[in-house]
């Protein structure tokens, strides 16, 4: 079942609980949280604050995506924010696995992230931990950007590897998607679609899910 996180990034921060409300009647199944630091990617945004606020209003998974630098700093206060989801950048981190147990330990499910050009083979050891596989179809920093066409087979190499080693793992995918390529990455075997722009300009955010669903 394909399942779509709309970026609550992409949102009129003015308006944030409309938002939210918003996404739960579109049938949104996680809310995606893109937390940056200006470091490790060039901009900001938000931090813990927004993840607790969120969690007031919403039963929806919060799925959070740590852009950070030493987001093993961080994990446990934003489990305690309320994050559902907490996934983090194989490149932001020195010690993958134990930010991976830090994770575990705090009882969230968790996810790595990886840029377009980081390969696969860095996550060979750590992958049967995983809930969640992200791979960033464009370089992350800012919203409506173009999707990176070498993403599908990256999707596809992933797939097959999950599937060789018998793993229960979601793929999810961020960065220029939307109804006009929706199919072409599910084929390619991801699973969890994220999706800022595509959601919050349409004229019908429901009607624009049920598309990235494939159920129209």
């Amino acid at each position: 079942m394909i399942k779509v996180a709309p970026s609550i990034l992409s949102a009129d921060f003015t308006k944030i609980y409309d938002a939210v409300k918003m996404l739960e009647k579109a049938g949104a199944d996680y809310i995606h949280c893109d937390v940056m630091d200006g470091k490790f990617v060039p901009n900001i945004t938000f931090g813990q604050n927004m993840v607790r606020d969120l969690r007031k209003h919403t039963k929806l998974p919060l799925d959070v995506h740590l852009m950070i630098v030493e987001p093993e700093r961080f994990v446990t206060e934003f489990a305690e924010a309320g994050a559902d989801i907490i996934t983090v950048h194989a490149e932001a981190t020195t010690h993958l696995d134990r930010t991976i147990q830090l994770i575990k330990k705090a009882g969230k499910k968790c996810g790595v992230s990886l840029n377009p050009h980081t390969p696969l083979n860095v996550l060979d050891y750590e992958l049967d931990q995983l809930d969640m596989v992200l791979l960033m179809s464009v370089n992350p920093g800012f919203g409506g950007q173009s999707f990176i066409p070498y993403s599908v087979r990256k999707a596809q190499q992933l797939k097959q590897i999950i599937d060789s080693r018998g793993l229960s793992i979601d793929i999810e995918m961020d960065g220029g998607l939307g109804a006009h390529n929706a199919k072409l990455v599910t084929d390619a075997g991801v699973n969890v679609i994220v999706a800022g722009n595509a959601v919050f300009t349409a004229e019908n955010p429901k009607d624009m899910i049920s598309r990235l669903k494939l159920e129209k």
